[in-house]
């Protein structure tokens, strides 16, 4: 039979219902990994382990074609995508949990339709399940029949009459002892060997999703092979794009030339403040290329580079920007982040950068900023409108004014767009680069930079850069979120790197292209306020992300775990045994406010609780219609240690806030107070209900207000002072003194100008029925 119309429509209200079904609290599509056909290319054991892969597209597609002629052909084709996933993944996979729920979804639709038939209640037989089935019964029908005890354990008691009177010799014998519960392992019951569930192309698409909860354990070795084991599976980088080269020297003249050697010869004779060759460091780098997970695997080095400069290699500056930028890349994957030698290449990389840039500086070569473009990096900067000499460098927001927005940059093989992570310069600490977030990609239009492009980042600061107790554990490679912004010229751009919030950290890697393995990946839990030196965790992870990318499903989405994998926690830096030298420090831990809970790792100062408080304030409102409202006095700042390195701790002034006297007109209050609310209960927000109201974008609070605004009338202030206005009484009032002597002696005192008051409207219309005669008149 042939599918009817309604029919044909009642199939398609099915897959929209699939294609549209979300988590129950993510709020993530589920059909989201059934879309399309497995990439064969990446995949290619799938297809030889499932022998008829079929996806949600497809089956739409056929339908629309109208290639089914029974409505059951359709049911199967739904029936076996889920069922080709269960079979491939493992059972406590996401993608296998996803699939579950789908074919439950599937099967209840399908029923509720009484236009179409009844499905059946046995998987197709072109499913893997009943394919490799057939395969095993075969295997066990072709296989020696399996012994039983007895005849096992004979063969067992006559292997031990010769071995006593020959050498040993190994026995194939059942290892499962007489009287054992567990059954005999029977030939080809479980379906062919396959790659574990973590090296399947599973997406959890959508923007952040809420902290998942506490891991109870630590990390092991079976959290390392979980993350080793997807990581293996990813695709990898293919290297630099051909965008955003040098393309400015003339490949025929001699002066291209010139300019390469002049550019190789300041990079390995370059010496700093203190007189040492950081190009030691580069030239340590071994020529052949065996650092795992790099781009390139041809012999690099230095002085390579330079003797390929002087034999005239290089046909066009292109290819001798692409070369030189592939070394510092390889020098910055041999060594670790924070130690001298890798600071040293980023200082090198930073004097490139400068030497091909539109305007290069002139020798010799020297810059107290180590050639960043600001001039203090986290932890040092001053914000631009709380300093007073002009010093500032960061903001509290992106600005916008004299610059035109763009989509995105090409610089160097990179390709930095929108919501990318990059490291930057620091000029304080080249081997600790600057984390930061791209808000927006812009050309300047200023006078003075015309047309230079340029990114606006937010700043993540670094552990070391923080002040914070000395019992505070972090992740492994945490860093904290600010509200410090800064503007970029390109050339501070050193490599693309990735960071993810913790509820996604503990779950996956992220997909291409945001993160590539290799690349540096960072972990953030809390958010740093480096004026009150407090951690405050995130509970809203997408206040933390430019608003364009909020609301799309596309945003980094991740290759999920089989299990959560908790990061290693670390102590704090500065109680290492080598000193560090950074803008942070140590200080005394905070107490704990009365009924605050201790915090799990990593441990975050937390608001004290104000209950207590407020309570009590309330409590003075209600027997006081006008109570007065006292303003906070600051913290008192606790005694802290002298900072690590050197480094002037940033000091910002104490503003009093004044609050006018006014009435408490909370509902608190006018339910009487806390005598009439002894039994109430204190309920929070649900998360879906508090996801509808704003946030205090530094505390990420609720705004929540318990009391309607109150319109107040704000009298002008005097336009005199009281020395004047009383001046203006006495030369008055000894005008009217003088006036009144004047009319005795016969002379006329002048006439003071009165100012007429403009009548009512109820005077004006009274004037009026006057003037016709209408006051007289009687009202019925």
């Amino acid at each position: 039979m042939s599918i009817t119309a309604a029919q044909k429509t009642a199939i398609d209200e099915v897959i929209r219902v699939l294609t549209s079904a979300t988590s129950r609290r993510a709020k993530r599509r589920l059909a989201a990994m059934f879309l399309e056909l497995v990439d064969k290319e990446h995949w290619p054991e799938y297809y030889e382990v499932i022998p008829q892969p079929r996806c949600l597209n497809g089956v739409k597609i056929s339908l629309a074609q109208n290639k089914y002629k029974d409505p059951l052909d359709a049911f199967q084709d739904l029936h076996l995508v889920f069922l080709n996933a269960l079979h491939y993944n493992e059972p406590g996979s996401q993608i296998s949990k996803d699939a579950t729920a789908l074919k439950g979804i599937l099967e209840s639709e399908w029923k509720q339709r009484s236009v179409l038939p009844t499905p059946p209640a046995s998987a197709p037989p072109s499913s893997a399940q009943k394919v490799h089935a057939q395969k095993d019964q075969k295997e066990r029908a072709a296989a020696p029949p399996i012994p039983s005890k007895s005849q096992l354990a004979s063969q067992a008691q006559k292997a031990s009459v010769k071995a006593s009177a020959s050498a040993p010799a190994p026995m194939d014998v059942d290892p499962t002892p007489q009287g054992s519960s567990q059954p005999t392992p029977a030939a080809g019951t479980k379906s062919p060997e396959r790659a574990p569930s973590p090296d399947v192309d599973v997406d959890i698409g959508g923007t952040p999703e809420p902290e998942v909860g506490a891991h109870d354990g630590a990390r092991d070795g079976e959290s390392d092979e979980i993350v080793r084991q997807l990581e293996k599976g990813l695709p990898r980088w293919e290297g630099f794009a051909d965008v955003g080269w040098t393309d400015d020297l003339d490949p025929v003249s001699r002066t291209a030339h010139d300019r390469m050697v002049q550019v190789v010869d300041a990079i390995s004779q370059y010496r700093d403040e203190s007189g040492n060759r950081l190009a030691v460091s580069l030239e340590a780098v071994p020529e052949e290329t065996n650092v795992p997970d790099l781009s390139l695997n041809t012999p690099l080095s230095l002085r390579l580079v330079e003797s390929r400069v002087r034999m005239s290699y290089y046909a066009t500056a292109h290819t001798f920007d692409k070369e030189m930028s592939q070394l510092f890349l390889k020098a910055r994957r041999w060594y670790e982040v924070g130690t001298e030698p890798y600071g040293n290449v980023l200082v090198l990389q930073r004097l490139y950068h400068a030497l091909t840039s539109p305007s290069p500086p002139q020798p010799p070569y020297s810059s107290v900023t180590k050639f960043a473009a600001l001039p203090a990096g986290p932890g040092t900067a001053k914000p631009l409108h709380g300093s007073e000499d002009n010093t500032g460098v960061t903001t509290f927001r992106v600005s916008l004014k004299d610059r035109t927005i763009i989509d995105e940059i090409n610089y160097k093989g990179w390709t930095v767009r929108l919501a990318d992570w990059l490291h930057l310069s620091n000029p304080d600490d080249p081997s600790r680069p600057i984390v930061g977030q791209v808000f927006k990609c812009f050309l300047s239009s200023d006078a003075q930079k015309k047309g230079q492009p340029g990114v606006s980042v937010c700043w993540y600061y670094r552990p070391e850069q923080t002040f914070h107790p000395a019992s505070r554990q972090f992740w492994e490679r945490e860093i904290f979120k600010t509200g410090h912004f800064a503007d970029h010229p390109i050339e501070d751009i050193l490599e693309k790197v990735a960071c993810q919030f913790t509820a996604r950290h503990l779950r996956g890697r992220p997909r291409a292209p945001f993160w590539y393995p290799g690349w540096p990946l960072y972990v953030c839990d809390s958010r740093y306020n480096d004026r009150d030196r407090v951690f405050v965790k995130i509970k809203n992870w997408n206040s933390c992300i430019p608003e364009e990318v909020r609301k799309k499903e596309e945003f980094m989405p991740i290759y999920p775990f089989e299990r959560p994998v908790v990061p290693r926690s670390c102590p704090s830096p500065f109680l290492g045994a080598q000193k560090i030298q950074a803008p942070g420090g140590i200080i005394d831990a905070p107490e704990k406010a009365e009924g605050e809970k201790a915090e799990s790792i990593p441990v975050t100062r937390k608001r004290p609780q104000r209950k207590a408080a407020a309570k009590a304030e309330a409590e003075r409102a209600g027997t006081s219609k006008a109570a007065t409202v006292v303003a906070p006095q600051p913290a008192t700042q606790p005694a802290t240690s002298a900072p690590q390195g050197g480094y002037a701790p940033q000091s910002y002034p104490q503003y009093a806030q004044h609050i006018p006297p006014h009435e408490d007109r909370s509902i608190y209050v006018a339910a009487g107070g806390a005598s009439a609310l002894n039994n109430a209960t204190v309920e929070e927000l649900p998360p879906e209900t508090a996801r509808h109201f704003d946030r205090d974008p530094e505390t990420n609070e609720v705004l929540w207000f318990a009391a309607p605004p109150v319109d107040l009338v704000h009298a002008p202030p005097p336009r005199h002072s009281l020395k004047y206005l009383a001046f203006l009484a006495q030369k008055r009032k000894k005008q009217i003194g003088d006036g009144g002597g004047a009319e005795e002696d016969g002379t006329s005192a002048p006439n003071l100008k009165r100012r007429k008051v403009p009548l009512t409207i109820t005077e004006q219309l009274e004037t009026l029925m006057k003037e016709h005669g209408l006051d007289q008149v009687p009202v019925s």
